[in-house]
């Protein structure tokens, strides 16, 4: 029988109850580290032109598009909100499974409770626990030694369908044979290119919104008594087969039902410290950390060398483009580009991606002294670690090697953390929240299960 039989009984049959403290506490940080993207996702390119199509189809007024304070059709908001909490690149992210959860799964479960209008603070927490664990597995199921995204797939997009789908399901209540086919169904729809990076395209940010809108359309369908694939996950014509998830047999279903109830695998879901990508992270806290430490003149570096693993080293390829970004996306997964805005200002905010701010010669002029060295025996299923050596003109050199970078499962960033990152994006929002309800949005998700609406969080965000 096929594993989503029983991944499909344990989400039906869980309770808030019967999740650990630690799950719990993940949920929250979940939610308050989205919400935050988001906000600042809100004026984004691609984000404002989503709005206009929401608002040009109409429909049923369900479900509240973020920062925007309109509501729309479950679906659309889902879509609009999953693309906008990507938007900055700036989301969490599971370090080995290279899933983007938040992004897909906060804006499906809002989306979806809001349009069910009686969810509990504890009925919201629940799903988001249970979609943190059933997506990373879905993504952790690939390994090892092989990913969706080297097949050429966008994990997040990719796996997002079918994790949408079920916590779509989990939200509208439904049983296990309607979840059973709303997972069949966004099985039926499942798609995400990784090319959009390469390209420097939007479509990259896009691709959370399709997954979520896709979930939430099927979920909608198993409601109305449509029927999906019944043996989505396994088999040739399974979802790992047609996938290509399977690559050279490296596919490994235990992972899907190991400590299934037991273990929550959203606590290793990891935030960001920086909007970029997180491939990145281990050179940027390296850059910080030289700067502090050495107190470094850029003007005396000769130069710069980013070792890492396959994922680190990739973000200096093409080294023409990583150290002279075309686009904020390009930037945004640049090492060259990041390290020097790390050097040069002591920090990487939202202010360093915008289409001005990614031209500014000063930061330009340390890129152009980055390049990248391949140390494959460091590559593996996930970030790779990194260290960066800086090279003075008088020849002094200095070096850090950095594994357990900020927001990974050995250094993770806490629910304070994410919410000083709450408070960091809000000013940014399409509609600049005021200090006061910045404060009571992030007390009301610490506090979340004793909320009789779970959906007042987002509800204060227009």
């Amino acid at each position: 029988m096929d594993v989503v039989f029983d991944l499909v009984k344990h989400i039906v049959s869980t309770k808030y109850e019967d999740i650990p403290e630690a799950a719990i506490t993940a949920a929250k940080t979940e939610i308050v580290d989205s919400l935050a993207t988001a906000l600042g996702g809100t004026t984004k390119p691609g984000i404002g032109e989503l709005v206009d199509m929401a608002k040009e189809l109409g429909g049923t007024p369900q479900s509240t598009i973020i920062g925007y304070g309109i509501k729309v059709p479950a679906d659309n908001a889902a879509q609009v909100n999953g693309s906008m909490i990507h938007a900055l690149d700036y989301d969490d992210g599971h370090p080995v499974s290279l899933v983007h959860v938040g992004c897909v799964l906060i804006s499906t479960v809002f989306a979806v409770a809001e349009r069910m209008g009686d969810v509990t603070g504890k009925e919201l927490l629940a799903a988001v626990a249970l979609g943190q664990d059933f997506d990373s597995r879905l993504g952790l199921a690939s390994r090892p030694g092989s990913t969706a995204l080297g097949a050429g797939w966008h994990p997040t997009t990719l796996f997002g369908y079918i994790t949408a789908a079920a916590t779509a399901s989990k939200v509208m209540r439904l049983d296990e044979e309607g979840m059973i086919n709303a997972i069949g169904l966004a099985y039926h729809q499942c798609g995400g290119a990784a090319t959009g990076v390469g390209d420097g395209a939007l479509a990259k940010r896009m691709g959370p919104g399709f997954a979520a809108k896709a979930g939430v359309t099927a979920a909608l369908m198993a409601e109305r008594g449509i029927t999906g694939e019944r043996s989505s996950l396994e088999g040739r014509d399974g979802f790992g087969g047609l996938y290509n998830v399977y690559i050279k047999g490296d596919y490994d279903p235990k992972i899907l039902t190991d400590g299934l109830g037991e273990k929550y695998l959203g606590v290793e879901i990891g935030d960001k410290p920086y909007p970029c990508c997180g491939f990145g992270h281990p050179f940027y806290d390296a850059a910080l950390s030289l700067r502090e430490k050495h107190n470094i003149n850029v003007d005396e570096i000769k130069k710069i060398t980013a070792i890492g693993g396959q994922s680190g080293y990739g973000l200096c390829r093409p080294l023409e483009i990583k150290q002279a970004p075309r686009t904020i996306v390009d930037a945004q997964f640049s090492v060259p580009y990041c390290v020097g805005v790390a050097l040069v200002r002591g920090k990487i905010t939202l202010e360093d991606f915008t289409a001005e701010t990614i031209k500014r010669e000063n930061i330009l002029k340390v890129a152009r002294k980055v390049s990248g060295v391949l140390e494959d025996s460091w590559t593996r299923h996930g970030v790779s670690p990194g260290k960066l050596v800086i090279t003075m003109n008088d020849g002094t050199e200095y070096s850090e090697y950095v594994e357990n970078f900020l927001g990974s499962v050995g250094n993770p960033m806490t629910y304070d953390d994410c919410a000083k990152k709450f408070r960091e994006c809000a000013p940014f929002a399409i509609n600049p929240l005021p200090s006061e309800k910045v404060e009571e949005i992030i007390d009301l998700i610490r506090n979340l299960e004793k909320q009789e609406d779970g959906t007042i969080p987002i509800k204060l965000t227009g």
